[in-house]
């Protein structure tokens, strides 16, 4: 059985903290979920981490199903959120409702991703009334990037701060079972998740927030020429992973791999029959 938005919600009642890790293909969401992480993003950073773009803009519906069937072909435990991607729930309330409906029947993701506060509110609502959890995400919202002047933290003067509690309060009153703080200063924060009845996810928001999320490559270490000041490195792997294949290229040419080990039989009769053919 899966979590439900319900048992999410149910964490923050409990005090308990919720680990949130990004996810996009198979075999890496299967160890994600075998480890216990109980929410799944197949967030449209899959645009930077695997297919080489600059921004999370050009990522299309299509990409985000394709991964988010392969995210969920390899869990069984955790809920698995798809992030919808830009300008798929802008431009009308009736397009945003296709494709989040989408996610759930294409793709067989249990919620959906917005970014976005005040603005989306009506969206989000409209979304949940129709049975699809949503998460709200605010504060650095990558999607709108060239508007904001890049990747800066967000809500440090008394205007922008007031901005993000009161889209922080519209999400929650639009029936979202959760949200997203991307780079927001740690007391903004902790006060967003003080008077929030729904959990607050963090990346780059403090230690206050209800739970964290982290993109599954930096916490891997897989990309070491860029760490973001928010990401921890449990791992170096881009190093562990680039010697295991220099010794795999030395071996091959030494001829050294493969060895009877690694090859098959068959019966040598049938050979120099073969061979006399």
């Amino acid at each position: 059985m899966r979590i439900t938005v319900n048992e999410i919600k149910e964490k923050k009642l409990k005090n308990e903290r919720i680990a949130m890790l990004t996810a996009y293909d198979c075999s890496t969401a299967k160890i994600v979920d075998e480890a216990g992480v109980p929410l799944i993003l197949v967030g449209d950073s899959l645009g930077m981490v695997l297919l080489g773009y600059e921004s999370t803009i050009p990522v299309t519906m299509d990409e985000m199903i394709h991964h988010t069937k392969a995210v969920v072909r390899g869990t069984e435990k955790a809920l698995i959120i798809g992030d919808m991607p830009f300008m798929t729930y802008h431009t009308s309330i009736s397009d945003a409702l296709r494709n989040a409906a989408r996610f759930i029947q294409e793709g067989g993701a249990q919620a959906v991703k917005l970014e976005g506060g005040v603005v989306v509110a009506e969206t989000v609502k409209r979304i949940v009334d129709c049975g699809i959890p949503v998460m709200g995400h605010i504060g650095l919202t990558p999607q709108s990037v060239h508007q904001l002047g890049g990747h800066r933290v967000q809500g440090k003067t008394p205007e922008a701060a007031e901005r993000l509690l009161a889209d922080a309060r519209a999400l929650e009153q639009a029936g979202t079972f959760a949200i997203v703080l991307e780079l927001v200063p740690a007391p903004l924060s902790k006060l967003i998740t003080q008077k929030a009845s729904i959990p607050t996810i963090g990346i780059g928001a403090g230690p206050d927030c209800d739970g964290q999320v982290q993109v599954i490559s930096d916490l891997l270490g897989l990309f070491a020429d860029f760490v973001p000041k928010h990401a921890k490195q449990y791992a170096k792997l881009a190093g562990t992973i680039r010697t295991a294949i220099g010794d795999y290229i030395a071996e091959v040419k030494s001829g050294s791999f493969p060895t009877a080990e690694h090859s098959s039989t068959m019966d040598e009769s049938l050979l120099e029959e073969l061979a006399r053919s």
